[in-house]
């Protein structure tokens, strides 16, 4: 394949994957059809087929995609090998997510949003291909900033904690009437500093429970 074909293949997998993605977001999987898909992106059905394999098959690769816009396996990497005391990394943690949920396209954090709350036979795929192995790369500056052992399976309840209030916050700062209009407007950074203490004063806190159970 030429190096000119090999970019419009590229081109065109993306177009689909942003098409599919921006209807799954508003309408779900159950009521999206790869027609309609194939329409809007201006391609034919055999496209869909060629570059995802089926109509599942593009679902697990938008689901993918959007994981990886919410939080780039290469960004945490960089991150988390870094000298950065632990509340620096667990701040710049925050700040992907909050910068991943808040970008120009709304679909990714929604996808996610769809499928976490009504599962799809596919959600086994995306936990153990993006989340397991990014949140494995997050334990540690958890098992740090609470002192609760890092193969204790409490470390693992507190990952949720963390992650699912910024989440939140970003999906309701994007709602209409949205999070702003009640609490008032918030700069990035405040935001960021505001979700960091709140993880922060929760993991000392459930490391120091945890310490006298033991």
């Amino acid at each position: 394949m030429s190096r000119s074909n090999r970019a419009d293949g590229e081109a065109t997998r993306g177009r689909i994957l942003e098409v599919a993605g921006e209807f799954l977001a508003s309408k779900g999987l159950a009521d999206t059809t790869s027609k309609e898909i194939a329409e809007r992106a201006g391609v034919n059905m055999a496209s869909i087929n060629y570059h995802f394999g089926s109509r599942g098959g593009l679902y697990k690769a938008v689901l993918a995609e959007a994981h990886r816009r919410l939080i780039d396996r290469d960004d945490l990497d960089r991150l988390f090998a870094s000298n950065l005391p632990a509340h620096r990394k667990l701040h710049g943690l925050i700040g992907f997510l909050v910068d991943g949920g808040a970008g120009a396209a709304r679909w990714p954090i929604m996808v996610l949003g769809r499928e976490l709350l009504s599962p799809s036979p596919h959600l086994a795929s995306l936990q153990q291909e993006e989340i397991f192995p990014k949140l494995r790369i997050i334990l540690p500056v958890l098992h740090e900033i609470s002192t609760i052992p890092a193969d204790d399976p409490v470390l693992w309840r507190c990952l949720p904690c963390v992650v699912a209030p910024c989440i939140m916050t970003v999906l309701l700062s994007r709602a209409k009437p949205g999070l702003d209009e009640v609490s008032g407007p918030m700069s990035r950074e405040d935001l960021i500093d505001h979700l960091c203490r709140y993880a922060i004063g929760g993991l000392e806190a459930i490391g120091r429970a945890h310490g006298n159970e033991a």
